[in-house]
């Protein structure tokens, strides 16, 4: 996998923050009282556990950023599953260089490779059934697109990038309505008449079957069933069939990869987690000195 231009943007305003935070204006001080500035050197990215990468390419522009004269090499690529001990890259060059781009690229490459591990996990858990798993707005701040790009590269689909590329109609615009009655309904109605709602997906956050029902004739693209268990959602998938209704449905709330399979098994469209971005474990990898 490859990043999306805006992806790369993303990452290079990222680099020069984690950057400027590790070495400010002095630089690597240690390595520049010990290393000579002449002492060449070849270093490995190793995996020390199981996992998917991701983050290959912001790692190469770390050790760029921080010398052009790293020549780095990927041995693997972005999506792919690795075993412990598999060497996922070479950078050589200038020891000092190296020893300055090692922890911002590390900190890159377990964070996103932490982030697709967890996602193809939970990818696996549902394997053989038609349901997509999404990520969500749950990102760490900054991270957005990177840890998109991580779920992508662990199996997983997008969501809505942001607040501004999607209607998303939950419970507290619900409320902001006033009569529960029609604000289902009158909430769907504003987002198609909205005047940038061309081209934008319209979803609406449900909690019961009633509010199912009365949204359904709106025909919004997808609802999402919230925190439903799964006999209520087999129901909301019935009810949807019955009606003939090209709405996608989406559960989400109380999904771990305990749950996850029976969820899919429901009948739903789309399954949406937010904790293959909150909770994923950073995967451990290091780097090597080989020569």
């Amino acid at each position: 996998m490859s990043l999306s231009p805006a992806e790369r943007s993303s990452a290079d305003v990222l680099i020069d923050l984690a950057l400027r935070e590790d070495l400010d204006e002095a630089g690597d001080i240690t390595s520049a009282a010990t290393i000579p500035a002449e002492k060449l050197a070849t270093a490995a990215f190793v995996v020390r556990r199981p996992g998917t990468i991701a983050g290959l390419p912001v790692a190469e522009a770390v050790c760029k950023r921080v010398d052009p004269r790293l020549r780095f090499e990927a041995e693997a690529d972005d999506g792919h599953r690795v075993e412990r001990g598999t060497t996922i890259a070479i950078v050589a060059g200038p020891l000092r260089s190296i020893l300055a781009a090692e922890r911002t690229a590390l900190n890159f490459l377990q964070r996103l490779s932490g982030v697709a591990t967890l996602t193809r996990q939970y990818v696996d858990a549902i394997a053989g059934l038609p349901v997509k798993l999404l990520d969500t707005r749950k990102t760490t701040p900054g991270w957005r697109l990177l840890e998109k790009y991580a779920v992508r590269c662990g199996g997983g689909t997008n969501h809505r990038i942001g607040l501004f590329d999607a209607f998303l109609i939950k419970d507290n615009h619900i409320a902001g309505l006033g009569d529960p009655s029609t604000a289902v309904l009158r909430s769907v109605e504003l987002a198609r008449a909205f005047p940038t709602a061309s081209g934008r997906p319209i979803e609406v956050e449900v909690d019961s079957l009633d509010q199912l029902e009365q949204v359904l004739p709106a025909n919004p693209e997808i609802v999402l069933l919230d925190n439903m268990v799964n006999d209520l959602l087999r129901e909301a998938v019935g009810i949807r069939n019955r009606l003939q209704a090209a709405t996608l449905l989406e559960a989400s709330g109380g999904v771990n990869l305990a749950t996850i399979r029976g969820i899919a098994e429901t009948g739903v469209d789309r399954i949406s987690v937010g904790a293959i971005t909150h909770s994923a474990t950073a995967l451990d990898i290091a780097l090597d000195l080989l020569d």
